[in-house]
């Protein structure tokens, strides 16, 4: 008979202080990226907006359709993907405090903006202006970047100060360690 006990559950394994620096650094990147993305999309969608040059217009919105298509969405994700593994592996947790559960629905949000709303749009700006046409509608090219800016900018202040305290279950858990 076997009389090694079985493990208890304990506390959640935590990432070693390599492992944490690796990995902040990688989100740190990936996010500072897709604030520079966006801000390059801003930029496109202004000049595609405001010009009077259809060569212009054309090249803007193909450019950002590059943006759309390549980047944007390996870069969301490797954002979200690293935040999951820092709030999980780390004693903030992603439900302990409210400023790290915010971050996590926001960038989840806004990665399934990119998806549903941002690429679809530009796609048809793309699509309008390849055919002969004008742009569709300039709403169409700046409303994503200009929210998603918003948002990047927004997580970005919340990861300094860290605001609002904890959770219900953070303070639960405090309570019971």
């Amino acid at each position: 008979m076997d009389t090694r006990q079985k493990s208890q559950p304990g506390p959640p394994r935590r990432l070693g202080r390599a492992a944490r620096r690796a990995v902040l650094v990688v989100h740190v990147t990936a996010s500072a990226c897709w604030l520079g993305l966006t801000l390059g999309l801003l930029a496109l969608g202004t000049t595609a907006a405001t010009t009077g040059s259809d060569v212009t217009v054309a090249a803007s919105v193909r450019a950002m359709q590059l943006f759309a298509d390549w980047l944007l969405l390996p870069v969301a994700l490797l954002t979200l993907l690293s935040g999951l593994v820092l709030s999980l592996g780390t004693v903030w947790g992603l439900a302990r405090y409210r400023w790290v559960y915010t971050k996590f629905w926001l960038t989840l949000a806004t990665t399934t903006a990119t998806v549903f709303a941002l690429r679809p749009a530009v796609h048809a700006a793309v699509a309008s202006v390849a055919a002969g046409g004008p742009l569709p509608d300039a709403g169409d090219v700046l409303f994503g970047p200009v929210v998603s800016l918003s948002a990047y900018v927004f997580m970005t202040a919340i990861s300094v100060l860290k605001p609002w305290g904890r959770t219900r279950r953070g303070k639960q858990a405090q309570r019971f360690a």
